[in-house]
């Protein structure tokens, strides 16, 4: 059984930063897609960034060149670096494992950015 957890969420100032951090418990983390989805109040969720077990990277466009995802096998953990924030960048970002039969889910750490 996979167990995701995030943090590093928070209230945070337009043009600001925060980084986010998912640690995945049990042995697929290195083999899997790691990804940080968001989704604020009345919206749908958005995929923000996502990373191979390769290192390949996928960025949402709203957040290219202001977000970075970053994995770290030896600790199971991903990480997502956000800078230059904007307050459309509110929302709740969860942590996504992809596996082979199933996507495993994190409870989600909130992101407020005021303007």
């Amino acid at each position: 059984q996979v167990q995701l957890v995030e943090s590093g969420g928070g209230l945070v100032q337009s043009g600001g930063s925060l980084r986010l951090s998912c640690v995945a418990s049990g042995n697929i983390f290195r083999i899997s897609t790691m990804g940080w989805y968001r989704q604020a109040p009345g919206k749908q969720r958005e995929l923000v960034a996502d990373i191979t077990s390769g290192g390949s990277t996928n960025y949402a466009d709203s957040v290219k060149g202001r977000f970075t995802i970053s994995r770290d096998n030896a600790k199971n953990t991903v990480y997502l670096q956000m800078n230059s924030l904007k307050p459309e960048d509110s929302a709740v970002y969860s942590c996504n494992l992809r596996a082979v039969l199933r996507n495993y889910w994190g409870q989600g750490t909130q992101v407020t950015v005021s303007s």
